[in-house]
């Protein structure tokens, strides 16, 4: 059988850059079972819930929702156990560092096959404050009228 090649994403959590300051992103690998394999090959993940947390020197990733497999028999996984991420050690104690200062925390951004290999894109991210959240929205909306503004006006079709 042929090797896959390029990326294939599963799940995205667009929320994630909606409620948080992200600082900086990592790329890591993910220790699954073969029926979690089969399920997120199906495209079928949720990242809602999902944060990361170290114990003893090690990444885990809790509350990402894999569906159990459906043609699945008694190997089949729990849909919300905790998996490891696989980082090197240094990224694990950058990150280590950073979590530890006050507001900081890991958040999933993404699920997605990358040569035939399950990963997960974690973000170091600060939480917005509710006004931050309504300065965004806002600086997005200016950017749009601005661009529709520029387009009418090369158009002709200045008013």
């Amino acid at each position: 059988m042929a090797r896959e090649q390029g990326q294939k994403l599963v799940a995205q959590n667009r929320k994630a850059r909606h409620d948080y300051h992200i600082e900086d992103t990592y790329e890591a690998g993910l220790a699954l079972m073969g029926t979690e394999v089969k399920s997120l090959r199906q495209g079928r993940a949720s990242l809602v819930d999902g944060f990361g947390e170290i114990d003893d020197h090690e990444v885990w990733l809790h509350g990402v929702h894999i569906p159990e497999y459906t043609q699945g028999t008694w190997t089949n996984h729990s849909a919300r156990r905790k998996r490891k991420l696989l980082l090197n050690r240094s990224e694990i104690d950058r990150i280590e560092r950073r979590i530890n200062e006050k507001g900081f925390t890991l958040v999933p951004l993404s699920i997605y096959f990358k040569d035939g290999r399950a990963k997960v894109e974690i973000a170091l991210a600060k939480g917005k404050k509710h006004y931050d959240k309504r300065h965004t929205l806002a600086a997005r909306q200016a950017d749009r009228e601005k661009e529709q503004a520029l387009g009418r006006h090369l158009k002709g079709m200045d008013r």
